[in-house]
């Protein structure tokens, strides 16, 4: 079966710098630096069956005024496959992002963290360490949630009512060990049903189809029972840092009910981005929208990214009158 053409901005840039960190309990994880040196940092977590190349339309779009820092999650790409079940866990993940932040974001500065699905449980989970608190200036997150997963996912038809039929239908289909095999249509039909949203350009699910595939099938096994019993309610409880919530209407996999319910429970909430007629791959569905979110926050919350933006802003409005406000269709705002 002949492969897709992958989207230009789905290529991953040549990174700038290269590490490697040992997380808490050993486990070797890759990183990549990308942008600009000196800039404000932005560091960006992906989700589960995904790599650093998921983020690769998002870098595209702030490596000119950031520096922008990504790294592969556990068993995942580059990163070392944990060598027991044990080392499977969200207290894993927030070990794994304070090795990062320490390694990545020098003490007493800070950055802005945004996470996809489980890399949004990562931000959750970790926000309540030393290491991860004191370097977090403001929070992005992306298509994810902190608990009860499996009875809000929407993927088995809504003909099957029963909730207890539904849920362990779900957990059948995300933690089935099975291989997922070669690419073809079935696996590429399937995949963008649960995934994406039904209008996901071809290319851009095709994207999403080679990661989940090359995803080792333990690995995937893993953590989907990782996710299966999470909860990181206290952490998102916790996460003081002005956040700000981005979501697909048509996420299948966190659909917008957990969006809702976690802009009610954080400490400092900053916005809801509803995206209609996305799935739950918003950076790759809808890139320039996730990348604005968090240039947004950036912007507000990083102090060289704001000094920077009042500069511009003042020399291209001397002299001028100021626009009207405009209020953003697809944004709740959050009081």
């Amino acid at each position: 079966m002949s492969r897709r053409p992958i989207p230009a901005d789905c290529l991953q840039p040549v990174p700038a710098e290269e590490l490697a960190v040992r997380s808490a309990d050993g486990t070797r994880l890759h990183i990549e630096v990308h942008g600009q040196p000196g800039a404000p940092t932005v560091v960006l977590a992906h989700g589960w069956t995904c790599t650093t190349h998921f983020w690769a339309p998002v870098i595209h779009r702030l490596a000119d005024r950031y520096r922008v820092v990504v790294y592969d999650q556990r068993g995942h790409g580059r990163s070392e496959i944990p060598s027991s079940r044990a080392r499977y866990s969200t207290r894993a993940l927030a070990e794994d992002l304070a090795a990062v932040l320490t390694r990545v974001v020098p003490e007493g500065e800070r950055a802005v963290l945004a996470g996809h699905s489980m890399g949004g449980m990562t931000v959750m989970a970790g926000s309540a360490r030393p290491e991860v608190a004191e370097r977090t200036a403001a929070a992005v997150l992306i298509s994810t949630g902190p608990s009860d997963l499996l009875a809000e996912v929407r993927i088995v038809p809504d003909a099957v009512r029963p909730p207890g039929l539904r849920r362990f239908l779900h957990r059948q289909v995300l933690r089935s060990r099975l291989p997922l095999g070669p690419v073809g249509p079935v696996s590429r039909a399937g995949l963008k049903y649960a995934i994406m949203g039904a209008d996901a350009p071809a290319e851009r699910t095709e994207v999403a189809v080679r990661m989940a595939h090359a995803c080792p099938t333990g690995v995937r096994a893993n953590w989907a029972r990782v996710l299966d019993r999470l909860d990181v309610r206290p952490g998102l409880a916790r996460l003081a840092a002005p956040t700000a919530v981005v979501v697909g209407a048509e996420d299948r996999l966190t659909p917008p009910v957990h969006a809702h319910r976690m802009v009610a429970a954080l400490a400092d909430p900053q916005g809801l981005l509803l995206l209609p007629g996305v799935g739950h791959m918003a950076p790759l569905e809808r890139p320039a929208e996730v990348a604005a979110e968090i240039d947004r926050m950036a912007t507000a919350h990083l102090p060289a990214r704001r000094a920077a933006a009042d500069s511009a802003d003042s020399v291209a409005t001397t002299g001028t009158d100021l626009p009207a406000a405009t209020v953003d269709p697809e944004r709740t705002a959050v009081a």
